[in-house]
């Protein structure tokens, strides 16, 4: 296994040039009808909430936190056995106070006292504030995916989602490993966020147009 560095400004992070196999559905590549807007923001390297600001004022609001067994579609993910327990926290981020993203992190329930024992103080700080800091870490690719049951993280996306919206669930994932041990990071981003991509980048055509 060969890691590469991020692009500068992007982290320390290692990425790694081999992941765990696909579970299914999920996807190493973008779909190519998707929008250029989908494309960056899946494959985005890096922390996705300092992209987030970039956006507008970032406000992340804790949902649950709670211990379970691996479902088969995470197991997978992360290369363990099904059902063996884990930790797991869900988030949602806003940007402007529009909910714009659900994220899903879990990782073994002993390495939730030990190795990533950080993930249960973090509160209302996001992630990045524990994994770019550790030249240690390593992350590996990104896998994508369009949400539906019976995917874990479908249903806590579906239960934020703006009443009467039913646009498509478009999800990003992967896993960082630190001394052996894995966290794997989820990410959905809700429909609002593509209303908001889109504002911003009509706004800054208007700006660079001088009208």
């Amino acid at each position: 296994m060969v890691p590469k560095p991020l692009p500068a400004g992007l982290g320390i992070i290692m990425v790694m040039t081999v992941s765990p196999p696909l579970a299914a559905g999920w996807q190493p590549t973008v779909a190519p009808s998707l929008t250029p807007a989908h494309k960056y923001w899946l494959m985005r390297p890096g922390a996705l909430t300092a992209g987030l600001r970039q956006l507008g004022k970032l406000d992340l609001r804790v949902l649950s936190e709670y211990s379970q067994g691996v479902p088969l579609d995470e197991a997978r993910g992360m290369d363990l056995t099904v059902t063996r327990p884990v930790w797991v926290r869900e988030i949602l981020m806003s940007v402007d106070g529009v909910d714009s993203v659900v994220a899903r992190s879990l990782t073994p329930l002993a390495a939730s006292h030990g190795i990533w024992q950080g993930m249960r103080r973090l509160r209302t700080r996001p992630l990045a504030d524990m994994l770019y800091h550790d030249r240690t870490i390593e992350r590996s690719p990104f896998v994508c995916r369009r949400l539906a049951s019976p995917v874990p993280f479908y249903a806590t996306a579906r239960g934020v989602q703006a009443e009467g919206d039913h646009g498509a669930l478009w999800a990003r994932r992967s896993v960082f490993w630190r001394a052996g041990q894995p966290l794997l990071v989820a990410e959905c981003f809700l429909p609002e966020f593509w209303r908001i991509v889109q504002e911003r980048a009509g706004a800054s055509l208007l700006a660079r147009s001088g009208k």
